[in-house]
């Protein structure tokens, strides 16, 4: 096999953005272009790839992420879109990739990826280490509801998409304890790509709430408000007289509430590079909805 060509940030050269989206559909089923055409593909989002005949044949991504951890911002980058074409693997590109992406963000505090049960032994080479999350799970016992006005948001409607992406380039931090910051346009993947039919303006807190209703029970994704706004008046308002039980998927820092814990069950498995030794939490769920 001849010299690979490297390149990275090439968001804007169509050709190989089209290829780097069929890539990505072809190991992971998902696309990039709805992201894009929408304008949140921004500089934060990096492709590192190797290509040949201007097709993507292997890639790494770096997203340019802050972590607040224990009320301190610290500088990371998350990887994700760790894929090689089936003709081009075991030849090694992963591995030069990801060299090339550590070399580079060595400066940075911490950095992190969700790896699938398939790959559990490649990034511990590179000094990764597996971290457990904790699900956090509260047994709901219903208050008398607030009033307040909900209005389900469209994902397809530009002045919608607008209203969210303000609330999220102006939002407080979800946790504390544990949570991101400038991740905007992660979130607007997830809205646009993930939960589009589960949007809701809580118009009272100036809030965009991201949550699904299963049977006696809410997934609660997200709450985003340029404010700090109170839990127990988000699910007073969201939950329904027949649920019981709220399922966090981010760290939720209202402790007086009575979380149940439980280790935090997925196929994706968070690793960690410390390059600071940075102090983290015992227990700590990272937020879903700026999962790389």
């Amino acid at each position: 096999m001849k010299e690979l060509l490297f390149i990275k940030d090439y968001k804007d050269h169509e050709y190989l953005r089209t290829s780097f989206n069929q890539l990505a559909s072809d190991i992971f089923g998902i696309e990039f272009e709805t992201w894009y055409k929408n304008g949140y593909w921004k500089e934060k989002f990096l492709p590192y790839s190797f290509i040949e005949h201007y097709q993507v044949v292997a890639n790494v991504s770096v997203n340019l992420v802050n972590l607040v951890v224990n009320a301190e911002v610290k500088q990371a980058i998350q990887i994700g879109t760790v894929m090689t074409h089936p003709d081009y693997r075991n030849k090694g590109l992963s591995r030069r990739l990801m060299e090339i992406v550590l070399d580079e963000y060595k400066h940075v505090d911490i950095i992190y990826l969700f790896a699938n049960q398939n790959v559990l032994d490649f990034y511990p080479k590179f000094g990764f280490s597996s971290t457990g999350e904790v699900q956090f799970i509260l047994d709901y016992n219903h208050m008398p509801a607030v009033s307040s006005k909900v209005r389900k948001l469209d994902a397809c409607n530009p002045e919608d998409l607008e209203h969210i992406y303000h609330l999220a380039r102006n939002r407080k931090v979800i946790s504390e304890v544990f949570g991101t910051s400038n991740c905007e346009e992660l979130l607007m993947f997830y809205c646009i790509m993930v939960f589009s039919q589960d949007l809701y303006y809580l118009e009272n807190e100036n809030a965009l709430v991201i949550f699904q209703r299963e049977e006696g029970c809410i997934h609660l994704y997200d709450i985003v408000s340029p404010r700090k706004v109170n839990l127990q008046t988000v699910l007073r308002t969201i939950v329904p007289p027949d649920c019981s039980k709220v399922i966090f998927h981010f760290h939720p820092d209202e402790h007086e509430l009575g979380y149940e814990k439980q280790p935090y069950k997925t196929n994706n498995v968070l690793f960690i590079k410390n390059l600071t030794n940075v102090s983290l939490p015992t227990e700590f769920k990272h937020p879903l909805t700026s999962q790389a």
